[in-house]
C-alpha cells in the first residue's frame, strides 16, 4: 500500500465568530490524493501499476491452474472484505453480520488479521486479551459481540485452529481478506465507502488492490453510494458515550460542553463530521494514523471530556479511563438483510 504522511493542519470553526472554538485538526496520514481522480501521477506512476497488474494476472492464473492451493474448512466461511486501500466499513459490518446470526441460533466465530499487533503468532482473543496483542479491531468486535475470535495473518490457518479449539462453530466470518483466496469462501460480500474506487487505477496509480468491477455476492455502500449496484447502509452516532466502565451517558448530558476528540482510525474525517453534526463544541481535535497506539500522545486540554472512537476506546482507556468512546450506529438497509439471509440460507451446509 503506497501511503503518503502529510503534516498539517486544518482549522474548521463551528461558530465563526468566536475563535475559541476553533477545531485544530492534525491529519498525520490520508491516502494520497491523486488517487482521488486521474492526473499527472496516474500516469508517473502507469509502469508500477503495470507491474502490480501483471503480477495480478499471473496470481488468477496460478489459481486456475491450481498451482495456488485453496482450503476448504468445515464451516460456512463469509468474507467481509473491500477492493481499495484503507478503511471502508468491514468491521462494522462484521460485526453486524455476526450478531444477525446469533440472533438465529447459530455458532459464530471470526477470523481477523489482527493489524497493528506486536505479535504474529495464531491467538484466541479473549477478556484478558490486550490489543498490542490481539489488534484493536479484533479486541472491540469480541468485546461486543463474545464470539470465538483468532487473529492471524495466514487465514487458512486461523480458520482451522479456530474450529479446531471451538469445533460447536460452524459458521466463519472473515474481517477482511477478500484477496486471500487461499481460504475457501462461501459468500464474498464487499464493502464500498465514499472514497468509491478513486480514479479508478490499480496500486500505485491508484487505490485499486484489484481490478474493479469484480464478481461478489454482495455489495454494500457504506457511505453515500457511489456506485449503482449494491445496497445502501445507515451510519451514524449513537444517543450515549461508554465509560471504560461500560456506563452509558446520554450524549444529552454533554450538549454544548467544550470536549476534545482524538482518533487514531482510517478515516477520521468522517467521525469528525458525526460529532460535528452533533450537540458538542469540540475544543481541538486530532487525528492520529490508523491502529495508533497513543504512546506518545497527551490531551491538550485534559480538564475537558475526551471522545473517542470504540476502536480507539480499547487502547486509550489503558491510559485515559476518563475517555469516552462514541459507539456506531451502523445498519444496512432491509433489502440487504432480504439478500444476505436468502443466500446464507441457500450456501450454509453445516448443521
Amino acid at each position: 500500500m503506497v501511503l503518503s504522511k502529510l503534516h498539517l493542519q486544518l482549522k474548521i470553526h463551528r461558530r465563526p465568530t468566536s475563535p475559541e472554538h476553533a477545531i485544530m485538526f492534525q491529519r498525520l496520514q490520508q491516502l494520497p490524493k491523486y488517487w482521488r481522480n486521474r492526473n499527472a501521477m496516474t500516469y508517473l506512476l502507469w509502469p508500477f501499476e503495470a507491474l502490480y497488474k501483471m503480477a495480478w494476472r499471473l496470481r488468477q492464473w496460478a489459481i486456475s491452474l491450481g498451482w495456488i492451493q485453496q482450503h476448504r474448512v468445515s464451516a460456512t466461511v463469509i468474507v467481509v472484505g473491500n477492493v481499495v486501500a484503507g478503511g471502508g466499513g468491514k468491521t462494522p459490518l462484521t460485526m453486524a453480520i455476526v450478531q444477525r446470526l446469533l440472533t438465529q441460533g447459530l455458532q459464530v466465530g471470526v477470523v481477523s488479521r489482527g493489524y497493528g499487533r506486536a505479535q504474529s503468532s495464531l491467538q484466541i482473543v479473549n477478556a484478558q486479551s490486550l490489543a498490542s496483542e490481539v489488534g484493536d479491531e479484533p479486541l472491540m468486535m469480541f468485546q461486543k459481540c463474545r464470539v470465538p475470535l483468532v487473529v492471524g495473518a495466514d487465514r487458512v490457518e486461523a480458520a482451522k485452529f479456530l474450529l479446531k479449539q471451538f469445533p460447536s462453530v460452524h459458521v466463519l466470518v472473515c474481517d477482511d481478506g477478500l484477496q486471500h483466496i487461499a481460504l475457501q469462501r462461501d459468500i464474498e460480500i464487499c464493502v464500498m465507502d465514499a472514497t468509491g474506487i478513486g480514479n479508478g487505477h490499480l496500486l500505485p496509480a491508484g487505490p485499486l488492490r484489484e481490478p474493479w468491477p469484480r464478481d461478489v455476492d454482495l455489495l454494500l455502500h457504506t457511505h453515500q453510494r457511489t456506485w449503482p449496484e449494491g445496497f445502501e447502509s445507515r451510519r451514524e452516532l449513537s444517543a450515549f458515550a461508554l465509560t471504560s466502565q461500560g456506563e452509558k451517558i446520554p450524549v444529552a448530558d454533554l450538549k454544548l460542553k467544550p470536549v476534545e476528540v482524538v482518533s487514531g482510525i482510517a478515516k477520521p474525517e468522517a467521525f469528525l463530521a458525526m460529532l460535528a453534526q452533533g450537540p458538542f463544541q469540540i475544543r481541538h481535535a486530532t487525528a492520529l494514523p490508523d491502529h495508533d497506539d497513543f504512546e506518545n500522545w497527551q490531551p491538550l486540554h485534559p480538564e475537558l471530556p475526551l471522545l473517542c472512537t470504540e476502536k480507539d476506546a480499547v487502547k486509550l482507556w489503558t491510559r485515559f479511563p476518563q475517555a469516552l468512546a462514541m459507539p456506531l450506529v451502523f445498519e444496512p438497509e432491509t433489502a440487504f438483510w432480504q439478500a444476505f439471509d436468502q443466500l446464507f440460507q441457500s450456501r450454509h451446509r453445516y448443521h
